[in-house]
C-alpha cells in the first residue's frame, strides 16, 4: 500500500472493518431477471431469494469469505436514476436473505452504476457495502454517457442515515471508454476516486470475466492509501500473483459451471480458486 498522505484524509480500512481477514475472496451472485426487466418471467421473490442463498452457500462453503449480490440479468442495463421502485425493493429483499446467512459483510451492486439504488437496497437489507462502477469523472459505456455518482450517492446515503455503508469504486471501469477525452492517467483517476471519498478501489479488466493485469493493480495501488481489490478475470492460474499485489478479489466467471456469468456456481471450481489463493 502506498505511504503518501493521499488526496483525502486517511480513514480506517473498510476491508478490515467489514471482513477482518487478509486477501478477501468475494463471490458474485448474479441474480436471474428481476421484476421490471425484459427477461423477467414471473419468478416469485421467494424463489429469487432461494437462488441467491444457494449461490451464496456454494461460495462460502468452499473457501470464499462473502458475496456481492448483483442484478446482472437485468439486461440491457438502465442508467443511474432510471431504476424503478421494484428494483430497490426486490434487491433489498433478496439481499436481506443473504445477509441472514452471512451478516453485514455482504455487498450490493445495482447495474449499471446505480449508486443511490444500491445504497437503498443495502441499507434496507443490512448489507455493509456497495459497488459503484463510475464514482468520479465520466465515461462512454454500453448505456451511453455515464457520469460519476459520488456527489449524489454520498448525499443520498447521508440523508437516509446509511453512512455506515461503504463504497467500493472502480478505477478504469470495464465496459467503457475510460475517460471521454482520454486525458486522465490511471494515477489521476485513482486519486480522483479517493478524493471523492470512496472506501475501497477496484481494478478490472476490459469486460466481465476478462483478466485484470498486474500492472493495472499495481498502478492503482501505488497511487492511493485506500485498500485495492480486483473486480474481474480472477481464476486459479492468476489468483496467487494478483492477490499478492492487493487486498482481495471479486470472482464470478471462473467459479461458474460453464465459465460464463450466466452459469450456476460450481462448488468444485470455487474450491479450485480457494486452493490457488492459499485457503
Amino acid at each position: 500500500m502506498a505511504t503518501q498522505l493521499g488526496v483525502y484524509p486517511r480513514k480506517p480500512s473498510a476491508m478490515a472493518e467489514l471482513f477482518g481477514t487478509e486477501k478477501t475472496l468475494v463471490g458474485a451472485v448474479h441474480l436471474p431477471p428481476l421484476p421490471g426487466s425484459p427477461s423477467y418471467r414471473g419468478q416469485s421473490v421467494a424463489e429469487l431469494c432461494r437462488f441467491a442463498v444457494e449461490e451464496t452457500q456454494a461460495y462460502v462453503g468452499n473457501g470464499f469469505d462473502t458475496v456481492i449480490v448483483e442484478n446482472h440479468w437485468d439486461l440491457p442495463f438502465l442508467k443511474p436514476g432510471e431504476h424503478g421502485y421494484e428494483v430497490a425493493a426486490t434487491m433489498g429483499v433478496i439481499t436481506a436473505a443473504v445477509v441472514a446467512e452471512l451478516g453485514t459483510k455482504v455487498g450490493v451492486s445495482v447495474l449499471s452504476n446505480a449508486g443511490q439504488c444500491s445504497v437503498a437496497a443495502a441499507w434496507a437489507a443490512g448489507a455493509g457495502w456497495v459497488r459503484v462502477n463510475q464514482w468520479a469523472n465520466a465515461y462512454v459505456a454500453n448505456e451511453g454517457i455515464i457520469e460519476g455518482q459520488a456527489a449524489s450517492t454520498t448525499r443520498y446515503r447521508h440523508t437516509i442515515g446509511a453512512d455506515p455503508v461503504k463504497v467500493f469504486a472502480d478505477v478504469h471501469v470495464k465496459h467503457g471508454a475510460h475517460a471521454i477525452v482520454a486525458d486522465r492517467t490511471l494515477a489521476e483517476q485513482t486519486e480522483d476516486a479517493e478524493f471523492f471519498d470512496a472506501d475501497v478501489l477496484i481494478a478490472t479488466g476490459s469486460r466481465t470475466g476478462h483478466p485484470t493485469s498486474v500492472a493495472e493493480v499495481v498502478g492503482i495501488r501505488d497511487h492511493t492509501q485506500l485498500p485495492v481489490i480486483i473486480g474481474s478475470g480472477i481464476d486459479p492460474g492468476n489468483v496467487g500473483p494478483l492477490l499478492a499485489e492487493c487486498d482481495g478479489a471479486i470472482v464470478a466467471s471462473a467459479a461458474k459451471e460453464n465459465s460464463r456469468w450466466w452459469g450456476r456456481v460450481d462448488p468444485e471450481k470455487v474450491r479450485a480458486v480457494s486452493r490457488a489463493a492459499g485457503r
